[in-house]
């Protein structure tokens, strides 16, 4: 996959502030700037981005350095082991096969997490979203009686014969309670843009203690919220507390040398 620098598209607001004198353009940008901030501040997980894979079915007869160990089975490979009873047993390695199905399931696997697809086309033929279904953790399935293609042509370009390409989207969507957080940080934003030659927030003077008059005030350090990966805006805060509450950087991902990852077209 390929390294994502921000959201696809600004995510929808429903914004509480004053935007009758602001620019379409300036909103627009804004917008945008408070979704790279909290996609980056949530994970990298927040709204669902376009993607195009070419992937490899896993056929039940590749080969996988193993010899059948059962005499008559020559469904794919199988690997021995002991049982918790002490008993010799078989562990079939067959890729088709589910662990909870006695036949074959056709599918293919999709990096995720997936929220929902857009396409899928096999040789230039698009097919019916009846004809196949995603079951987690991002598995394409037949459905129809077919089965998907053993192999395709990666020289030809997507949309001819003899290729396969999936498109999809990936990301979680963006809730209501994702909705509230932008808008509060874009009105935040906007708030500074107060006149020409100035934007984004106001400069903040690093105050932590004041006193004047008898009247001492106590506010926080805003090195050190930043710090934390947040932005002292309550509602904001409260949102990236509840999605991403041990601040996580980027999503999980689990990588095995072993396993073949769908293609997808880089550049250009």
């Amino acid at each position: 996959m390929p390294i994502e620098t921000g959201p696809c598209e600004a995510w929808p607001t429903d914004l509480c502030c004053d935007v009758e004198n602001v620019d379409a353009e300036v909103l627009e940008r804004w917008t945008l700037v408070a979704s790279q901030i909290l996609w980056a501040l949530s994970g990298r997980r927040i709204g669902p981005c376009p993607v195009t894979v070419r992937p490899c079915r896993r056929s039940c007869l590749e080969s996988s350095g193993l010899v059948s160990f059962q005499a008559g089975i020559g469904a794919g490979p199988w690997v021995p082991y002991i049982g918790a009873d002490g008993l010799w047993r078989n562990a079939s390695v067959c890729g088709c096969r589910s662990d909870c199905s006695c036949g074959e399931l056709c599918e293919v696997y999709l990096p995720g997490p997936v929220y929902d697809v857009t396409e899928v086309n096999i040789d230039g033929q698009v097919l019916q979203p009846e004809e196949y279904r995603v079951d987690a953790p991002g598995r394409l399935v037949r459905v129809d009686d077919e089965c998907w293609p053993d192999c395709q042509d990666m020289s030809a370009p997507p949309g001819e014969e003899g290729t396969f390409t999936v498109t999809y989207r990936i990301g979680l969507p963006v809730d209501e309670a994702a909705v509230a957080a932008v808008s509060e940080l874009t009105c935040h934003l906007l708030r500074g843009c107060g006149g020409p030659g100035a934007c984004g927030c106001k400069a903040n003077k690093n105050v932590t203690r004041l006193v004047r008059q008898g009247v001492e005030m106590e506010m926080a350090d805003p090195t050190l919220i930043y710090s934390e990966g947040r932005t002292g805006l309550p509602l904001v805060d409260l949102w990236l507390i509840t999605v991403n509450p041990y601040r996580l950087t980027s999503p999980s991902r689990v990588y095995s040398p072993d396993f073949r990852y769908p293609r997808g077209q880089q550049w250009p």
